[in-house]
């Protein structure tokens, strides 16, 4: 399908690796111009040069730390007018409260919930009546609560609850502003928090791939089968669908179940 996205211009948040590096290639397969923006610089100017050299688009680099708002500030006025926003930076924690303790809460949600928060904030206003999107990219966590990962369920359900009250207003003013909430991903953030589920449930943290049995399909998403969602979310196919979350979990939350 054609997303009819040739020539538009977006912003990435945590473009390095993972989700949001595949979203880089997938858009710019449409003809998406880019901005990528996260901490590892080497990462995204790799992907800068192959995305420029294969698909002939205009890929900016943009190495900071994100986990500040003055950070997020100056990523806005560096970057200017974008048409699609995807908020995706995200490193929340992985425990239960006793293990999570309150200086990881907040470095987590300055970072994810904060950080989405002033982006949309910075960007709303440029797109009114320009057809812009803004694609949270959050977790099925905010759904499907999980005791074991409780700053992260806390954190996504603010953002879930943040997407649909903006969302639901946003098309009055030409914007639309929608969520994707990913189950588990094949990247190496999840194996950071398979492994602090493999201590909780299993005792081991070296057990981590026994888990996987108990996945739809005996496996988690891809990287790729995310960003396909988010570039279809972001482009004018989805022209009504404003105020949502789509997820993405091989039906885990539907069924109740962490994993």
């Amino acid at each position: 399908m054609k997303l009819d996205l040739d020539g538009k211009t977006a912003l990435i948040t945590g473009a390095s690796k993972g989700i949001g590096l595949a979203l880089a290639s997938v858009l710019a397969q449409e003809g998406c111009h880019l901005h990528l923006a996260a901490r590892n610089g080497a990462a995204m100017n790799a992907a800068k040069d192959e995305l420029e050299a294969q698909y002939k688009v205009r890929v900016t680099v943009h190495a900071l730390d994100l986990s500040r708002t003055e950070a997020m500030e100056k990523l806005a006025q560096d970057v200017g007018d974008v048409d699609v926003l995807v908020n995706n930076a995200g490193d929340v924690p992985a425990g239960s409260l006793e293990v999570v303790d309150d200086a990881a809460w907040r470095a987590g949600f300055d970072l994810k919930v904060f950080g989405y928060i002033t982006l949309a904030r910075a960007y709303y206003r440029r797109m009114k009546g320009r057809d812009g999107v803004i694609v949270n990219v959050i977790g099925n966590s905010g759904e499907n609560w999980d005791a074991s990962y409780i700053a992260g369920s806390t954190g996504n359900a603010a953002l879930m609850a943040f997407t649909k009250a903006l969302g639901g207003a946003s098309l009055d003013d030409g914007v639309r502003v929608v969520g994707v909430n990913p189950g588990p991903v094949a990247t190496d953030r999840m194996l950071k928090i398979m492994k602090r589920k493999a201590i909780d449930m299993l005792g081991d943290e070296g057990r981590w791939e026994e888990l996987f049995d108990k996945y739809p399909g005996k496996r988690p998403a891809t990287a790729e089968e995310v960003a396909n969602l988010c570039a279809f979310l972001a482009s004018p196919r989805a022209g009504y669908i404003t105020g949502t979350i789509v997820t993405i979990d091989g039906g885990i939350a539907a069924r109740g179940s962490v994993i």
